[in-house]
């Protein structure tokens, strides 16, 4: 899962609340970052607490979905297994991260991991900023595996339970897993980048965790996947697009591959949300309102390398200026799952569902009303910045 919008509460009477791309110039009483670091961008120094989280967290509410409704959850085992494990697919049929890269046991090992760097030097730096944060993104995983793992009813009892949901939440990850390890790996081998900064980054982010705000409620939580794995398909395929740009086609084919993975995995997180519109359509799209409202915080949100305190911020400006994942996206997305899970045409709601389809279905052309008026004020004030993963030289964002 690999996202890179950074959250932004936009407060007021007039506008809801949804992630937007950072942007400098919106630092004001009126926006607030959703988590924040100290300001400034320079080496932390004795840290009081080095293994908690370098960020604040919104106040966590838990177990918020009333207990009686993990019986819809247990009543879908069956369903989840003739619907959701068959987008699994079998680890003999799944493509490894090998098949990718140079063979070490070749005699032509050498040769190889030459073309692969001669390939890489005709990339520019602003690409690698952002294939970097793709991959630091994805090796997060043990963050993700246990954020599914807190949903009520659908959780790993064991940690090698029978369940349906089990099964899928660890086939989920071990598929996943390829995808920061094929990435890392070429990313070792180009030579453009700083691994150890790069580690650095991945030790911060899995310690920092992550903050969906997901309430250990599946109804939220297969949400927020819908949508991360619709943005992540998005992101990886953007990332591919501009490889062959670059004229690095073993690269595009890279991303294109773990795009793919990330197609039929917003498939099933989406056939499992659709299902719960059909079983509890007010509940579900209150879900909904309540999920976007309080805005899709991007996996990678507490992002941090030692030295930037802004690294998260600066990462997604380059990803939204190359175009990779943008605040147009967000609202494509959102406008792509109300279409998907038919919620315009819902019935029989509630006063309180009626008005949150009303507003999840008026949310994407406020955003993008939004994200125009943002990208018009900044679009004049491109600066540079250094990135640590690409040994300090400066990246426009």
């Amino acid at each position: 899962m690999a996202l890179k919008l950074n959250p932004i509460t936009f407060q007021s009477q007039k506008y809801p609340s949804f992630a937007l791309p950072p942007l400098p110039r919106l630092r004001s009483s009126k926006f607030l970052m959703a988590s924040t670091l100290r300001s400034g961008t320079k080496e932390v120094e004795n840290l009081k607490k080095p293994f908690s989280p370098p960020r604040e967290v919104h106040v966590q509410v838990t177990h918020s979905m009333p207990p009686q409704k993990i019986e819809i959850f247990k009543n879908l085992e069956d369903w989840a297994e003739e619907n959701i494990l068959v987008h699994l697919k079998p680890v003999e049929k799944s493509w490894q991260p090998q098949d990718f890269l140079p063979d070490p046991a070749s005699e032509g090992f050498h040769d190889q991991v030459k073309e692969l760097r001669e390939r890489a030097n005709e990339i520019p730096d602003d690409y690698f900023v952002v294939l970097v944060g793709d991959m630091i993104t994805e090796e997060a995983l043990p963050t993700y595996q246990t954020m599914l793992n807190t949903l009520d009813g659908v959780r790993d009892e064991t940690g090698a339970s029978l369940t349906s949901w089990a099964i899928w939440t660890r086939a989920w990850t071990a598929e996943e897993n390829r995808h920061g390890d094929l990435l890392n790996k070429y990313l070792y081998l180009s030579g453009r980048v700083d691994m150890r900064q790069i580690e650095k980054t991945i030790q911060y982010l899995i310690g920092s965790g992550m903050d969906p705000r997901t309430e250990n409620s599946p109804y939220l939580g297969f949400i927020y996947t819908s949508f991360q794995e619709r943005a992540t398909f998005i992101s990886h395929g953007n990332t591919a697009r501009l490889a062959k740009e670059h004229g690095d086609i073993k690269l595009a084919q890279i991303c294109g591959t773990i795009a793919s993975d990330e197609k039929r995995h917003e498939t099933a997180y989406t056939k499992i949300v659709e299902k719960l519109f059909d079983i509890d359509p007010n509940g579900t799209v209150l879900s909904l309102a309540d999920m976007m409202k309080k805005k899709i915080s991007m996996p990678a949100h507490l992002m941090y390398d030692g030295c930037d305190d802004n690294l998260f911020e600066n990462f997604s400006s380059v990803a939204q200026r190359l175009g990779v994942y943008t605040a147009k996206d967000y609202a494509d997305i959102l406008e792509f799952l109300v279409g998907r899970w038919k919620v315009e045409q819902l019935t029989g709601l509630s006063s309180e569902g009626r008005k949150a389809q009303d507003y999840v279905c008026g949310l994407p052309p406020r955003i993008r009303r939004l994200e125009e008026r943002a990208q018009s004020r900044v679009a004049k004030q491109t600066r540079a910045v250094p990135f640590s993963w690409i040994f300090d030289r400066e990246v426009k964002i």
